[in-house]
């Protein structure tokens, strides 16, 4: 990792963990306070709507740089694969123009396909693309902030439908935006640093 966040200091590039994941209208129970002897109880509709999720937290390269973290937040009603994250790394290039990227992400199939690697390939002027180890999610602050999204704004949501379960979703995205310290601390989390 020291060698991507050297060249990414020297592009001038931001870092920039990747990373997906599902959001259902099955409630995720978390632990809660009630009254003795009112046990909460979560009713839900028993109806599987699934959307997927993508976020990119983006630090600056160098410390001593006055920018502030970025979170980049894509949602959709399908799966994600390889056409529709071509779509988000296009956006992502939109978000943070006209600055270059060492993107970092897992090795999800759609990740590594032929049609991925091709367009990556045409994007070398703007981005470098590294791998995380596989099975080693740990190293990656995005996990941490899908577990505040997920133990905050969806922790025992019963929503009625799958959009007022994304506009949850984006309500803790947005709290995480104006927490300047979160990001650096998903990172500190993972144990790396800039």
């Amino acid at each position: 990792m020291a060698q991507d966040q050297k060249n990414a200091v020297e592009r001038g590039a931001w870092i920039v963990f990747f990373d997906e994941s599902g959001l259902s209208l099955t409630p995720t129970v978390r632990r809660s306070w009630a009254p003795i002897g009112q046990t909460p109880v979560l009713e839900h509709r028993f109806n599987w709507k699934r959307a997927s999720m993508a976020a990119a937290l983006c630090y600056p390269p160098n410390p001593d740089d006055r920018r502030t973290p970025e979170v980049a937040f894509h949602v959709q009603y399908d799966s994600y694969n390889t056409e529709t994250l071509i779509e988000v790394l296009d956006e992502l290039r939109t978000f943070l123009a006209p600055q270059p990227v060492t993107l970092i992400w897992d090795g999800l199939p759609a990740h590594r396909s032929k049609a991925m690697t091709a367009f990556l390939a045409t994007q070398a002027d703007w981005l470098t693309v590294e791998r995380l180890p596989a099975y080693a999610p740990d190293l990656n602050p995005v996990e941490a902030l899908w577990s505040s999204v997920k133990g905050v704004e969806l922790a025992n949501l019963c929503p009625g439908t799958i959009d007022e379960a994304i506009t949850c979703a984006q309500h803790g995205i947005d709290r995480v935006r104006a927490t300047e310290h979160l990001p650096y601390s998903f990172l500190q989390h993972t144990g790396l640093s800039l």
